[in-house]
């Protein structure tokens, strides 16, 4: 058999078209959190971390197509590290089929129509979003075992014994296990040839489980190449309901964080990174935004990694007037890089004036941006102090974070 070059350029096809409904809840699975980000952001970090892709395709449903790229994009982006994996890469959303094989084929057909020089060497990875905890090792063995062979599929041994049944459900073959093998993704092959095979699949009144039964199908046009499996690992599972998302021992930690500032006149009133307009402000050594501090102190409680003190010591004059968006990001950073994912923030604030309510959705958005985080997971209460004590007297504001992370 003739080798074929190991420099094939390589696309990503990562399908996620379906509708999710197994999994209850709404949210498709592949927006549903996951690590630093979505499962569909996992799903392509991990691919984006191993080689270089020319181009991702990912595709979606077809109804309402400008809403749903905006769902997906929210979702791929989630996580930051994204943007920058990307520099290299093209990125499309397209509209999926009504089957995960028409899917297919919508994508090989946006492919072959754009990379016709080179469709006949170029090696097109396709792969369940919903599979995000695909590895390295996978991922590398099966680029590899295409560029050899034209097509490779990982697979692994079933745990347990199979068998075959007949129509009345009694055993109608007795399978041995060693000669059976489970397939999961990404399958890869080389793009013109898959795509000829997936045309004329479309032509026939049969709906195949997979890409490589439909390689297989078809060795006229494979010139005879068959589909070798590759490295696979049970881990490589596909999640189907909410509990898939389950995977090893997670730590949560629950942190809290208050602060009070002093109001005074001539000062700025900053509240959760937004401006509001009143005729006094938080009196501080930064911009006083007592809200952002207790969120500080609340990530940092939990983490383990000090307060807002050590971090930013109220000595030092370089922190004047400092804005407290930017500190906060600074230690979101670190928390994040300790390996933690916030799950929720509830915040209390305690203020006579002016009414924070008419606010309310403002401070979340602003505090969402800051931390990077869906809007979702940050609430925001104000409660007044009905004249009592210096929050009472409006001498003061005083708030309460309360934070639930996870790793």
């Amino acid at each position: 058999m003739t080798m074929i070059a190991m420099t094939n350029p390589l696309s990503l096809i990562l399908l996620a078209a379906g509708s999710s409904s197994r999994m209850g809840g709404g949210e498709k699975k592949e927006y549903r959190m996951l690590a630093k980000g979505s499962v569909l952001s996992e799903c392509a970090k991990n691919f984006l971390k191993t080689e270089h892709f020319t181009d991702i395709v990912i595709t979606i449903p077809s109804f309402d197509f400008e809403k749903q790229e905006q769902k997906a994009k929210n979702a791929l982006f989630l996580d930051t590290d994204i943007k920058s994996l990307l520099q290299d890469t093209n990125l499309f959303f397209i509209a999926g089929g009504e089957t995960r094989q028409k899917s297919v084929l919508n994508a090989l057909a946006f492919l072959q129509a754009k990379h016709t020089e080179d469709a006949d060497k170029r090696i097109v990875l396709i792969h369940d979003s919903a599979r995000p905890f695909v590895s390295e090792k996978i991922i590398k063995d099966c680029i590899k075992t295409a560029s050899i062979y034209g097509a490779a599929v990982p697979a692994i041994t079933p745990v347990d014994t199979q068998k075959e049944l007949d129509t009345d459900k009694t055993i109608k073959r007795h399978l041995l296990r060693k000669n059976l093998c489970a397939v999961q993704t990404p399958q890869a092959f080389l793009l013109k040839p898959l795509f000829d095979c997936h045309k004329r699949a479309a032509t026939l009144n049969y709906e195949y489980t997979d890409d490589s039964e439909i390689w297989d199908s078809f060795l006229d046009i494979t010139n005879g190449k068959k589909v070798h499996i590759s490295y696979g690992e049970a881990e490589n599972k596909k999640i189907t309901f909410a509990s898939d998302l389950e995977r090893g021992s997670t730590m949560t930690r629950i942190g809290i964080g208050t602060d009070l500032h002093k109001l005074a006149e001539g000062r700025k009133f900053i509240l959760g990174g937004v401006e509001i307009p009143f005729e006094k402000g938080e009196l501080g050594h930064s911009d006083g935004d007592v809200l952002l501090h207790a969120i500080a102190d609340a990530l940092l409680g939990a983490s383990r990694l000090g307060d807002i003190g050590s971090y930013f010591p109220p000595e030092d004059a370089k922190w004047k007037d400092a804005n407290s968006a930017m500190l906060l990001q600074k230690i979101w950073a670190d928390v994040k890089a300790a390996g933690w994912q916030l799950e929720n923030l509830d915040c209390v604030i305690e203020c006579e004036r002016p009414k924070i309510l008419p606010w309310r959705n403002k401070i979340i958005e602003s505090i969402a941006r800051i931390l990077e985080v869906p809007e979702t997971s940050i609430f925001v209460k104000a409660k007044t102090n009905e004249g009592v004590d210096a929050v009472g007297s409006m001498e003061a504001i005083k708030t309460y974070c309360v934070c639930l992370l996870t790793r």
